[in-house]
């Protein structure tokens, strides 16, 4: 290493460090000169569409595969040298159950807590049963637990060896709301202990639990920062229409946010229920292109802030997929 990265602060405070990134795959460049911090404690989200390299980037970050260029720290260890000792401090949560359906709850966390050498795995285990609400479950066959109680097993069995540093690939996928609340908090609670937590997500209510979120696309780092800094950086306005009477129908919205959508000043048009949400970088432009439709007494137009998902859906739709 070389100095520490540019912009890092205390050393003390930053979980990881990493400048230049790059990670090709034969001729597919997936990650490309990628620089970010986390700090420790931190409920860091990163998003993006399929294949836009946030899983490749989580784990070049935490030692799990070695970048071609660029370097950094993670925990205090070289990404680059030290990956070995980086692996040893980090529990890994995939979006596919990977625990042993034939064995019981309670079998499970103490068949990893063996593994990992864990000093008394049985209490060790108990322990995680009470914290992760799995009471009077500690019999149950692992397979025959729901996607929610699966869920926290596998979180219990992350963190049974006391990592550092925890990632979580889409780990609520197909989880029921009430079972991605609960997760949720016990995320916060483990963070708030100090541990760092990496996660990937689809869901815009789940990016905005997160201290700090990266949105990537195609191997390009396009935002990071604190969701209202995302919201704020982005630069769009946002109006919201509502329309009465025949133009209300399902058939009539779809009619009109394919008319606006073609119009310049407008750069993107979404629904939301029986509203459409309409965004525009220049808002003299956006005022504009509206202004017709204003006139309309069968619309009726509102400012509104833009909100995460239309953040996303812009950098998305200006975003080029480097698989095709």
């Amino acid at each position: 290493m070389n100095g520490p990265v540019a912009g890092a602060v205390n050393g003390g405070d930053i979980a990881i460090e990493v400048e230049g990134l790059r990670k090709s795959f034969g001729t597919h460049v997936v990650v490309n000169d990628l620089t970010m911090q986390v700090k420790k404690g931190q409920i860091y989200g990163f998003l993006g569409p399929n294949g836009s390299g946030k899983t490749t980037t989580i784990r070049m970050l935490c030692g799990l595969l070695t970048p071609d260029a660029g370097r950094g720290t993670c925990l205090g260890y070289d990404i680059l040298t030290q990956a070995r000792e980086i692996r040893s401090h980090v529990g890994y949560m995939t979006q596919r159950f990977s625990l042993y359906a034939d064995l019981s709850v309670r079998e499970n966390l103490e068949f990893v807590a063996r593994l990992y050498g864990v000093p008394q795995p049985e209490k060790a285990a108990g322990a995680a049963i009470k914290r992760l609400g799995l009471e009077g479950r500690g019999k149950q066959l692992a397979g025959e637990l729901s996607g929610g109680w699966k869920q926290r097993l596998a979180l219990g069995a992350c963190i049974l060896p006391s990592p550092q540093l925890l990632l979580l690939d889409e780990p609520t996928a197909g989880v029921d709301p009430q079972a991605r609340r609960e997760f949720w908090a016990e995320i916060h609670a483990l963070a708030a202990e100090g541990l760092t937590v990496l996660v990937s997500t689809h869901y815009m209510d789940e990016a905005e639990r997160c201290h700090e979120i990266a949105y990537i696309a195609y191997g390009h780092l396009l935002a990071q920062g604190k969701v209202a800094d995302v919201i704020a950086q982005s630069g769009l306005t946002t109006v919201t229409v509502e329309a009465h009477g025949d133009t209300d129908s399902a058939p009539a919205m779809a009619a009109l946010a394919r008319e606006l959508e073609a119009l310049p000043g407008i750069d993107m048009v979404a629904p939301f229920g029986t509203r459409l949400h309409i965004s525009g970088r220049d808002p003299d432009a956006l005022k504009a292109a509206l202004g017709p439709y204003k006139a309309r007494g069968d619309l009726t137009f509102t400012d509104d802030a833009p909100t995460l998902e239309d953040v996303f859906i812009d950098l998305m739709s200006r975003s080029k997929d480097n698989m095709k």
